[in-house]
């Protein structure tokens, strides 16, 4: 251990009141050793207790943002320096449970992911993938989502999770324009590839996790092959040099016009998370984790395997497929007793809609949600029905949880909290300047000096770096605005704005008001175009079971 990283443990240990062994037991993730030799070291410097003492892992929250911070060393590979750490030091150590709708329950070690990884990244390289590489990762919630994206990471491949919702059409355009050497799904998706693989020229192997098919390479077919994969190395391991800023991960995203962009990631993309899961989420090594999402999104990445991972938490994967169902959902919540919990507010929604007295939450301790704004009345009717309030955060594609209600904070319901620590926030108007508290403006966030786990770039897309990227700050496209107390409040995306009459209508507040009717089980607010208003609000509503549309309730509403 070098004398700066002593200097820094010991700057830490001063400020708890711990000496450097308890504290090196007890914080997750401190030195890891590079794979390659070389010294890979992630520092998490921050006032923040034990997993094992009581409280929150952040305790305070100004404490934290002034001296908290991640280094990020010169090289870093998350399969290696993550899982593969946490298996040699506890191999029995708990990382994913997962079970599907059927009962089917599998459960896996650190070690096991270690092993599973390792055999699937050989069987890659026997593919001709290496460093550099683009894969296109197509699969539901299975473990085989998880083994490949380790695998993928070790071999130092740049990966792109995709929903299995994506049409052909979809998979061509991202496949063309992401330039992806390999795809990597299951038999239920593959027909969809067979469609468009002709047009696809750089597309060279099609892969399947799950079965064997015509012209495919198959997972299955490789562990059952004479000569045996092996599991205790990767063949290649000068592949685990990877450069904490070498390319691992693209995500594809969506704008409210035009193709979508690829959203470019580096390997510091995992390190980042720990803002995510250690102090938003709260996760501890003693906790059983669940988030709510498809594998395709990048609420996965802030969910279900970085942050939690790095802070040695293990996982629940609940492998639904088809429609949603709470009354599926909360009943696994409760017999595998997980104790932490975060989904999108559609979710929340509906949880609430079940009589949630049936079921036992003693062992749930803390719950959050991103994605969009969550309504008051949802956090209110899940806080009685449960006792937890849910802590809302923000952030994108592009980023990890940059500004929260963290666990320790006061709790302002509809607000999306404060910046994360390590993260600088302002609110800027149209020409770049700072906002007064209380005046609505464009997120920017600060890139001097640049947060860990903010993206890299907008894959071949210069126009779109240039809007993003100005005068040191990167803007997400989103408005809010910032009260006394610093608590950011959403106002809608730049260009969702209703400007009616001279009046600016955040399309959030409308939407929140409706959802305190009774009858309101969900409501989009959209403007529409008028003649002398210039824009007039239109909502879309969904009723509760047991109301019916009627002119009565329609003025209600109104």
């Amino acid at each position: 251990m070098d004398d700066d990283l002593v200097k820094q443990i010991d700057k830490i240990c001063g400020s708890l009141g711990m000496s450097r062994s308890e504290w090196l037991n007890d914080l997750c993730i401190v030195h890891l050793d590079g794979a390659s030799g070389s010294s890979a070291q992630a520092m998490v410097s921050a006032a923040i207790p034990p997993a094992s003492g009581p409280g929150y892992n952040m305790t305070d929250y100004d404490v934290a943002c002034a001296n908290f911070s991640i280094e990020v060393p010169e090289y870093f590979n998350f399969g290696y320096d993550v899982i593969d750490r946490w298996a040699e030091r506890d191999r029995n150590k708990l990382a994913m449970i997962w079970v599907d709708q059927h009962g089917e329950e599998k459960k896996y070690s650190f070690r096991d992911l270690k092993n599973l990884s390792n055999g699937a990244a050989n069987i890659l390289l026997k593919y001709g993938i290496k460093k550099g590489d683009r894969v296109m990762l197509m699969l539901p919630r299975i473990p085989e989502w998880w083994i490949f994206v380790i695998a993928l990471t070790k071999l130092g491949a740049v990966f792109c999770p995709c929903p299995t919702m994506l049409t052909p059409k979809d998979i061509k355009y991202r496949i063309r324009v992401g330039k992806f050497r390999m795809i990597i799904t299951d038999c239920e998706n593959a027909e969809k590839v067979d469609e468009i693989t002709d047009a696809c020229p750089l597309l060279d192997t099609l892969f399947l996790v799950d079965g064997k098919r015509a012209g495919w390479a198959s997972y299955l077919h490789e562990l059952d092959y004479p000569a045996p994969v092996s599991r205790r190395k990767v063949s290649m391991p000068v592949a685990r040099r990877t450069r904490s800023t070498d390319p691992m991960l693209i995500y594809f995203t969506s704008g409210t016009t035009g193709e979508p962009k690829m959203v470019l990631h580096d390997h510091s993309y995992p390190l980042g998370h720990i803002v995510t899961a250690s102090l938003w989420q709260d996760v501890t090594v003693n906790d059983l984790h669940l988030t709510f999402s498809d594998t395709g999104w990048a609420k996965c990445a802030w969910g279900k395997i970085f942050g939690q991972w790095v802070a040695g938490t293990c996982i629940f994967i609940y492998d639904v497929r088809g429609k949603f169902s709470a009354t599926e959902l909360l009943p696994m919540m409760e017999k595998y007793e997980v104790t932490t919990f975060c989904a999108p507010p559609t979710v929340y929604r509906m949880l609430i809609l079940a009589d949630l007295d049936k079921f036992d939450f003693r062992d749930l301790r803390h719950c959050c949600s991103a994605g969009e704004p969550l309504n008051p009345e949802v956090i209110r009717v899940w806080q009685y029905g449960t006792g937890q309030l849910i802590c809302e955060g923000y952030g994108q594609t592009e980023t990890v949880c940059c500004i929260a209600i963290f666990p320790c904070m006061e709790h302002k319901s509809g607000s999306m909290g404060k910046p994360s620590p390590g993260w600088h926030i302002e609110l800027h108007d149209d020409d770049g300047n700072p906002v007064t508290p209380g005046e609505e403006g464009r997120i920017a966030i600060g890139l001097n000096p640049r947060p860990v786990g903010l993206f890299v770039e907008y894959l071949d897309s210069p126009e779109a770096n240039q809007e993003a990227f100005q005068n040191g700050f990167y803007y997400t496209g989103d408005k809010a605005y910032m009260d006394e107390d610093g608590y950011f409040w959403f106002v809608g995306r730049d260009d969702d704005v209703i400007k009616s009459s001279g009046y600016r209508i955040g399309p959030f507040e409308v939407e929140s008001a409706l959802m305190e009717h009774p009858a309101v089980q969900e409501s989009a607010v959209v403007g529409s175009p008028d003649l002398i208003r210039g824009m007039i609000v239109k909502a879309f509503i969904v009723l509760k079971p047991g109301y019916q549309p009627s002119e009565s309730l329609v003025k209600e509403l109104q």
